[in-house]
């Protein structure tokens, strides 16, 4: 059954509690109505955004700003706290999985396929291919990137074109993208968890709560836990996700780049 919303079409519709969509955005399948459309909480998609893909899923807390065109055959999977910048393309025809807390900075393009030399008459260019962006991936802005594997909290700076996998938090420049990390170092450093769990409790002072309602943990292993309370472990990054105001007003307040975390065991 299609849905009521003028500017969506799809067979299966999940849009999360406190999503918001411009109404002059269009979601739809290639032929018609999408066959799911999935779109997490607390999501925004911005105006003229157009997201033509029969199987679309995207997790909380993300956004998708104005003029974004994702597109394809195949599934795009996108995870939570991802940030999609204006202008960006991002095409499926040969699939993308994205992981979580990505950043795809404005103006930049992800690709999965190459189509459109006349292979009758001997064009040698044809192909589809996954593209697999894993965690913490970042492509700062105005990038062009082929159908690579871009491992967990890689890097590319503005500009790029990356057309070669990109190694676990290594970083790359330029056209054709080189591996510049011995140059700059990498994009993550080590952070002890006692670190991380002092400024996230620092930060729970700058924000007006009910702290009672918040705790900050290092750990969530053989943890008992209390189902009124929302709990940040700061090793897995992981919260226990209860939806109370509190943790949404915490949630924003984290967001983009104070921390990100994800619901636990989803």
């Amino acid at each position: 059954m299609k849905t009521k919303f003028k500017n969506i079409e799809a067979l299966r519709l999940e849009i999360g509690e406190g999503s918001f969509i411009e109404e002059s955005a269009s979601i739809k399948g290639i032929n018609g109505a999408a066959q799911s459309i999935k779109i997490g909480d607390h999501c925004y998609v911005g105006k003229n955004v157009q997201i033509i893909c029969d199987d679309f899923e995207i997790g909380d807390y993300s956004k998708i700003h104005h003029n974004t065109n994702i597109h394809g055959y195949k599934p795009c999977k996108i995870g939570h706290n991802a940030w999609i910048g204006q202008y960006c393309i991002i095409d499926t025809i040969g699939g993308a999985i994205i992981g979580n807390n990505c950043g795809i900075g404005a103006h930049s393009q992800l690709w999965s396929h190459i189509k459109y030399g006349d292979t009758l008459e001997g064009c040698r260019f044809l192909s589809e291919e996954s593209l697999k962006i894993g965690n913490d991936v970042w492509f700062v802005g105005h990038c062009i990137v082929t159908p690579i594997i871009a491992e967990d909290k890689s890097m590319a700076m503005v500009g790029s074109v990356i057309t070669k996998n990109m190694i676990k938090n290594h970083i790359y420049a330029g056209t054709p993208a080189k591996d510049i990390t011995d140059k700059i170092g990498e994009q993550f450093e080590s952070v002890s968890t006692e670190l991380k769990n002092k400024k996230m409790n620092s930060y729970l002072l700058e924000v007006e709560l009910e702290r009672k309602n918040i705790q900050i943990v290092t750990t969530t292993d053989d943890f008992k836990f209390d189902n009124k309370i929302t709990y940040f472990d700061v090793s897995s990054r992981t919260y226990t996700k209860k939806g109370t105001i509190d943790e949404v007003k915490f949630m924003k307040y984290l967001l983009p780049e104070k921390g990100k975390f994800t619901p636990f065991n989803s």
